[in-house]
């Protein structure tokens, strides 16, 4: 449970290097199809780009399954993944980077390109501006139902962010919480005298 840093707001910068333009476009994503979605809009407003080269971290700074990047016909290794690890050391998640260039005539290398799309990414975020995502854990909390009162009381007592409400074989609740909240929850869950189950996952 960590706090972290995401772009507040799309933000765009441009280079020229070599009569290449180069637009490094970085934007908050909620998730890896909103990711995908937002590339899209991108392709469709740069139609005639040469190379719409992207990486992206669509959760937690630490969830690497969620890493990922493309050079989009650029030779292999000289813009996605360069382009990923700048993301990787800055700490940030929930974002996506998108760099379209618009080819000048004039061949950069695969050095070349390296240099280019990380400039691109380096100044983007040099000027981006984010905000803090508070970590939060999601929990399940399972009572027998005689015991609905007594929980439902204490969810209003602690003025607890329910999620949702389920009546199964038992009376389950669904919370979203900040780490101070959920030990406010696993402290008062003393008077149910182990009457519960408690199920906790990482937002």
């Amino acid at each position: 449970m960590k706090e972290y840093c995401r772009p507040a707001a799309a933000h765009e910068i441009e280079l020229e290097i070599k009569r290449s333009r180069f637009l490094g476009l970085a934007m908050p994503v909620e998730n890896t199809e909103d990711a995908q979605q937002q590339l899209a809009v991108i392709r469709a407003a740069h139609p005639h780009a040469n190379h719409h080269c992207w990486a992206r971290i669509s959760g937690r700074p630490d969830e690497v399954r969620l890493w990922d990047s493309s050079d989009d016909g650029e030779p292999r290794g000289t813009a996605g993944r360069p382009m990923l690890q700048i993301l990787q050391h800055s700490g940030l998640g929930q974002i996506q980077v998108v760099v379209v260039r618009y080819f000048g005539g004039v061949k950069l290398g695969t050095g070349g390109l390296v240099r280019a799309y990380g400039q691109s990414v380096n100044e983007v975020l040099a000027t981006l501006s984010t905000e803090v995502v508070e970590a939060r854990v999601s929990a399940m909390l399972s009572v027998p139902h005689h015991m609905t009162g007594e929980l439902e009381g204490m969810i209003r007592q602690l003025q607890l962010p329910v999620v949702e409400r389920y009546w199964q074989d038992n009376f389950r609740v669904e919370f979203s919480l900040k780490g101070e909240e959920l030990a406010q929850l696993q402290q008062a869950l003393g008077r149910f005298a182990g009457q519960y189950q408690l199920q906790l996952d990482d937002d």
